[in-house]
């Protein structure tokens, strides 16, 4: 089969589309046809060695997919045929991939392949800072970060379907538009969040922080936030991890909250799924849309990686497997 595979730790360079054995059928694994696979700054991060995960070399990249059942065993609650979306550390970017049956859900009706694979983990991981972590309530002032990424854009369509009032933070104009389609009502630049944070208009005035950026960002971030104000630390896309004052935190009663998705799935078991069983309903009622802004073959795998690195998608990139 044809497959991407890791060769060097040298990023999208060291990336290479050759042929890997196909998965073996057999054991507690389900088998996936894939169709479409969502391109994820986890897989970049991978392919520079920087993943708190380092799977020996080579292997095959590729976090999240979307495919049909090829093959499952006699006690999964998956049957062949089944068009599913699975996530897993490696393995997607290929066109068979093995997968934990924890690790599969089933697409709603008229889902499209593409929007599938664009739209697994980026909604699982916002709905889970939100709604777990942030605990976002109808009616609050949600700000977000990299609002015009992948993620962002997902949980700006999140928060509103939470009834929240979504503040958007976004590089360029046209992740700017993509955030107010998806529903954000205030637009900010990266390059002016400091000064709106810290002028009346915004010194006190968040309710909810979703930071997926870090670097200088966080204490700006932080000095937003209205007396009750959560922070979520969603990730470190800056490349700079930041320091917090705890003074800060004790003196205007906010918090500061870790929101690893992955972990927290996997010490809890049948929480994903309760997680789509919401998502999928708003799937169903068109609340959420995943944005794609590139589809690409198998073999340029590279050239969408680079996107990611290079800051320069908005939304979602797919490649297309089959």
């Amino acid at each position: 089969m044809r497959a991407a595979v890791v060769v060097s730790l040298s990023g999208p360079s060291g990336v290479e589309v050759r042929e890997w054995p196909r998965p073996e059928q057999g054991g507690t694994r389900v088998l996936v046809e894939v169709h479409a696979a969502g391109v994820t700054y986890p897989d970049l991060l991978l392919a520079w060695g920087k993943y708190q995960a380092r799977p020996d070399l080579p292997f095959v990249l590729g976090t999240q997919f979307a495919g049909r059942v090829a093959w499952a065993p006699a006690s999964s609650a998956f049957a062949v045929g089944q068009r599913v979306g699975g996530f897993s550390l490696t393995g997607g970017f290929a066109e068979w991939v093995a997968c934990d049956e924890a690790n599969l859900l089933v697409l709603p009706d008229g889902c499209s392949w593409q929007s599938a694979a664009a739209s697994l983990t980026n909604y699982l991981t916002a709905h889970f800072l939100l709604v777990e972590r942030a605990g976002v309530r109808s009616g609050e002032r949600v700000l977000i970060h990299g609002a015009g990424g992948g993620l962002g854009l997902a949980a700006v369509q999140v928060a509103r379907c939470l009834g929240a009032d979504v503040l958007a933070v976004t590089s360029s104009d046209a992740k700017s538009a993509a955030a107010h389609a998806s529903g954000a009502t205030t637009l900010l630049p990266a390059d002016g969040f400091a000064e709106w944070a810290a002028a009346g208009a915004g010194a006190g005035s968040v309710d909810v922080v979703v930071d997926p950026v870090g670097g200088d960002r966080f204490t700006d971030s932080v000095r937003c936030l209205a007396p009750g104000g959560r922070l979520i630390v969603a990730g470190f896309a800056s490349g700079s991890i930041p320091t917090v004052a705890v003074n800060r935190l004790l003196l205007r009663n906010v918090a500061v909250i870790g929101g690893a998705w992955g972990p927290w799935a996997r010490v809890h078991p049948g929480f994903v799924q309760r997680q789509w069983q919401q998502l999928t309903t708003w799937f169903t009622t068109r609340q959420l849309r995943p944005v794609v802004s590139e589809v690409l073959p198998l073999h340029d795998v590279a050239h969408a990686l680079g996107l990611l690195d290079d800051r320069k998608s908005v939304g979602n990139v797919v490649l297309r497997i089959r």
